[in-house]
């Protein structure tokens, strides 16, 4: 086994465990490898050991490697800020965007989105913290852009993402998470096809499982550290 094989296997046992331990169902729990920053190499070695859902934050090196890997069955995720100049290129290379917090990028999504392409499926980034210096919007913003979004039709509205601020404290750590699961059990009542709670991280997947995550995005613990590039670690 290489390390990228051994670290999959490892973040999957946790995962399992931790659902278990939660009385979840562990298959109910997506695994999204956060790739940004490493090679194709690495993505190619992730694959060959099963994985199918990889996120990106950059959209010119996303770029590279959605090409080079064309003929792979990979469900690509862009995870990153989103620019408004960057928008048709998202539309017609991902999957899924888990960052979309304002209507105007909504929109410019829409009309970018291949017509003969399945809906682009999006998740609402929020600001479940409230800090100044995050994307996002804020939890009582979730229903009134949820109900603007439901007229694109190229674009499928599929839950919630945030990254809450890291908490030593454990208690300190699930609030956000709690917060998160109850925003996401009002968007359901009205949007009952609403599936996926994208939270957790390599440093709180636990807590954030606990509280309901369906999908986690798991970079170091799988690749190892990265350089840095003065953007948050997923």
């Amino acid at each position: 086994m290489n390390n990228i094989e051994k670290n999959l296997a490892s973040v999957r046992n946790n995962i399992t465990h931790t659902a278990i331990d939660c009385e979840r169902d562990p298959t109910k729990i997506t695994l999204l490898a956060v790739s940004k920053t490493k090679p194709v190499a690495d993505i190619v070695a992730a694959y060959q050991s099963g994985q199918r859902d990889f996120g990106e934050n950059y959209l010119q090196e996303a770029e590279h490697k959605i090409i080079a890997l064309s003929d792979k069955q990979i469900i690509w995720h862009y995870i990153g800020p989103i620019q408004s100049n960057k928008t048709r290129k998202i539309s017609q290379l991902f999957d899924w965007v888990h960052s979309v917090d304002r209507l105007k990028i909504a929109r410019r999504l829409n009309e970018t989105h291949p017509e003969n392409k399945a809906p682009l499926n999006i998740l609402l980034q929020v600001n479940i913290d409230n800090e100044p210096s995050k994307s996002g919007i804020l939890a009582d913003e979730i229903l009134p852009l949820a109900q603007q979004i439901e007229s694109l039709h190229r674009l499928k509205l599929r839950g919630l993402m945030a990254i809450p601020a890291i908490h030593k404290d454990a208690e300190q750590q699930r609030k956000p998470f709690v917060q998160m699961r109850e925003a996401f059990t009002q968007l359901q009542q009205q949007y009952p096809d609403c599936d996926t709670l994208s939270m957790g991280m390599s440093g709180d997947m636990q807590a954030a499982i606990a509280e309901g995550s369906t999908l986690v995005r798991i970079g170091t613990a799988i690749f190892g550290a990265r350089t840095p590039t003065g953007s948050k670690s997923h």
